[in-house]
């Protein structure tokens, strides 16, 4: 967690200095500005338009695989450097006059960070909270991929855009308590202007940047060949089952893909860059956090929960799956509960029985609870009072540094916001109203979940501009909805998709603007860059998932699709498992008096207690320093992405992550802080290039090949029961 001492009390920054009162940004961020700087340039907006169409275009089309890829900003940032100072050198300098523009050029001068900065957010803008495509996109895919129901692409492109765009209106209003004020620091946006800077250092080395980028993009490009399509076996070696073909406990104790993972590798880096995202970017305090979590989830709780205790029957179901079962152990069929009006059949529901999930997928619900609730005490008793002091002085203290120089730039009309909006809401409600039968959620619906993301907006964007945390919320949407509304699944979806994704989209522009804030970028052109990003974005994320929709045969099915299929959509069916659980047959049946799982509502209190313990005893004990760094929200929300996520992900990143970012990062120094976020980005580069190539070349011609090392990981029985009498097809009977 990153925090920040509040350096105005301390006397260490005098009250008359107009540096800024943050040690970290005064680090960090140059206090100068070059306002001729050009910034609306045509190497601007077709780097800035092309990165935007590719982005979203990869990241929806890596989105549907079993490992999916998220192609970051960072990668952009990286990528984009070379391309633009290639331009710089080559285009025409020569101006020419344009109706209504006077007189531009194509070339105005060295490729510039502010132009760099624009191109970034350009790529970056419509991509969802944390990264990757339109979060409303899941929702298309479980009604027609899941449901096998219909939404028109129309309704479908309003609900991606309007989901998208809401988050600026909350970002409008609050920008000037979260954005303006030096106390609001934002901490992950001095990552990116750290890196800016370090791009744009000169760099005469033999071994550029630029060459360094271009020969690992060359080597990622060409090895994914290898997992990708001729070696699939190499993207999990789980050489346990490989020893212990025909036993089922050791196939679960070394399968990478659905057990426990113990000595499972991988040689793939869309496998250790999934779900986590680079292990190269992640700092090595993170790592820990994350690597104490995992292990006290995976090799304590879950052997405890399933050999143990047999919690929930665990042994009646696989130990590991984020499928929904019957109690006999077989897939629940879940289109047999729904009725016509895509609702749930409460006589169909009777007769097929409640709905049992894996032991790991009932704990990973109860740890969510936990870590939902913690972060919020956590940041309450150790950072509340820092919190509440800063917001305080951001209304007591003059301007810093870096916003009286964004004064020399016109502001961004606040009924710019205002009007976006408010035409959002507009197209929102029409589409609750004219297109009911397809999204269910009725107007009222869309009027609560904006109360509640302006509502929590405030408070969630101060706690991540001072402590870099971010409360999730979704569970909370999702169970607000679920007890009111239940029955719905879509409506359940939508709802948490306006209410929390529009909240944690508000607070993603913000972090943005605090970046164009320090880098000095005229605000309207930030605007104006995030509103064309967002709507280019959002339809290409559309027009992607519509195209592999309707050409993928029974994509998302992994019952039905080829041994060994990419395009089993994992994150979806974890979305679609939750609109079940919470929409269709709702909290109270699951998680209520009327489900199997009610006792994980306690997990609910032992968020709350858990960082009230370590606060108690850290004040009782303050010598110990370690105690502090106990931080109950990140190790609960360690395995918060498992499933989809899965053991062989964990192992690979926390191993690649502590390499570079402990070992490298302590006796290569240099060498990782040239060359680190470099060859981060070449990664990511090198095997989405060829991941579409292998698609469009092989995967689309259905030219596979069929032999030892194309089967997968070799662990078939690691999903099998272990109870007495259960029965599965595949399976030992026990």
């Amino acid at each position: 967690m990153a925090s920040s001492t509040f350096e105005l009390e301390s006397g260490a920054v005098d009250e008359n200095d107009d540096v800024s009162p943050i040690e970290e940004v005064r680090l960090t961020v140059s206090n100068d500005d070059d306002p001729s700087l050009p910034v609306w340039t045509f190497r601007m907006w077709s780097l800035g338009l092309v990165s935007c169409v590719l982005l979203s275009f990869l990241n929806t089309f890596f989105m549907y695989r079993t490992e999916p890829l998220v192609i970051s900003m960072i990668s952009v940032q990286v990528a984009t450097l070379p391309i633009g100072r290639f331009m710089e050198r080559v285009l025409p300098t020569t101006p020419f006059r344009l109706p209504g523009l006077g007189k531009v050029s194509l070339n105005p001068g060295p490729f510039n960070t502010k132009e760099h900065v624009l191109i970034s957010i350009f790529a970056n803008a419509g991509a969802a909270f944390g990264g990757g495509a339109a979060y409303a996109i899941s929702i298309v895919d479980i009604i027609k991929a899941f449901y096998l129901r219909n939404i028109s692409f129309w309704a479908s492109w309003v609900l991606v855009i309007t989901t998208q765009v809401l988050g600026y209106g909350w970002a409008g209003i609050l920008r000037k308590y979260v954005v303006d004020p030096a106390q609001m620091w934002w901490p992950s946006s001095l990552v990116q202007v750290s890196l800016f800077r370090a791009l744009h250092e000169k760099d005469n080395d033999r071994m550029s940047r630029g060459k360094f980028f271009l020969i690992a993009l060359v080597c990622s490009f060409s090895w994914y060949v290898v997992p990708g399509y001729l070696f699939p076996t190499l993207s999990t070696i789980s050489w346990v089952c490989w020893l212990y073909p025909k036993s089922v406990t050791a196939q679960q104790i070394g399968s990478g893909m659905r057990g426990l993972g113990i000595g499972s590798l991988s040689l793939d880096w869309s496998v250790i860059a999934s779900y986590l995202g680079s292990p190269l970017i992640s700092p090595f305090f993170a790592i820990v956090n994350v690597a104490f979590g995992y292990i006290i989830t995976m090799f304590i709780m879950l052997p405890i929960a399933y050999w143990g205790v047999n919690l929930y029957n665990a042994k009646n179901f696989p130990i590991f799956s984020s499928h929904l079962f019957d109690a006999h152990g077989q897939i629940y069929n879940v289109s047999a509960i729904v009725n016509n009006q895509f609702e749930i059949d409460q006589e169909a529901y009777q007769r097929q029985g409640r709905i049992n999930l894996s032991v790991f997928f009932s704990l990973s619900y109860g740890i969510g609870f936990a870590a939902i609730v913690s972060t919020l005490t956590h940041v309450a008793l150790f950072n509340g009072r820092e919190i509440y002091t800063q917001f305080r002085a951001s209304y007591n203290t003059k301007e810093d540094i870096h916003t009286r120089l964004m004064k020399k730039y016109r502001d961004i009309p606040s009924w710019w916001f205002h009007s976006m909006l408010v035409v959002s809401i507009i197209l929102s409600l029409a589409l609750c109203i004219f297109k009911k039968d397809e999204i269910q959620m009725p107007w009222w619906g869309l009027i609560f979940a904006a109360g509640l993301a302006l509502t929590f907006t405030l408070p969630v964007s101060v706690i991540t501009a001072t402590t870099n945390q971010t409360p999730g919320l979704n569970i909370i949407t999702e169970y607000i909805m679920g007890v009111i509304l239940p029955g719905k699944p879509i409506a359940n979806v939508c709802f948490k998709t306006y209410g929390y994704i529009s909240m944690a989209q508000a607070v993603s522009f913000l972090n943005d603007f605090k970046l164009g804030h320090y880098m000095k970028i005229p605000p309207i052109s930030m605007f104006v860059v995030q509103c064309v990003g967002t709507i280019i974005a959002g339809t290409v994320n559309i027009g992607v998932a519509w195209w592999l929709l309707h050409t993928v045969e029974n994509i998302c099915q992994d019952q039905l699709l080829p041994p060994n299929s990419p395009w089993t959509c994992p994150g979806d069916r974890v979305f679609f498992d939750a609109s079940v659980i919470w929409g269709l047959v709702g909290p109270k049946r699951i998680f209520g008096s009327e489900g199997n799982y009610s006792q994980l509502n306690w997990f609910f209190l032992i968020g709350v207690m858990g960082p009230l313990l370590v606060w108690l005893l850290h004040k009782a004990f303050p010598s110990q320093k370690w105690i502090k760094f106990v931080n109950l929200p990140v190790l609960f929300g360690a395995t918060a992405v498992m499933p989809p996520a899965t053991t062989v992900n964990f192992n690979c990143w926390i191993i690649v992550g502590t390499v570079f970012n402990f070992f490298v990062f302590r006796y290569r120094k240099q060498w990782w802080q040239k060359y680190n976020y470099v060859l981060s980005a070449a990664l990511d580069a090198g095997l989405a290039f060829m991941g579409v190539v292998l698609y469009f070349t092989l995967t689309m011609e259905d030219r596979s090949l069929s032999w030892w090392g194309a089967d997968g990981e070799h662990c078939e029985l690691a999903t099998c029961p272990t109870a007495k009498g259960i029965v599965v097809d595949g399976c030992p009977v026990f």
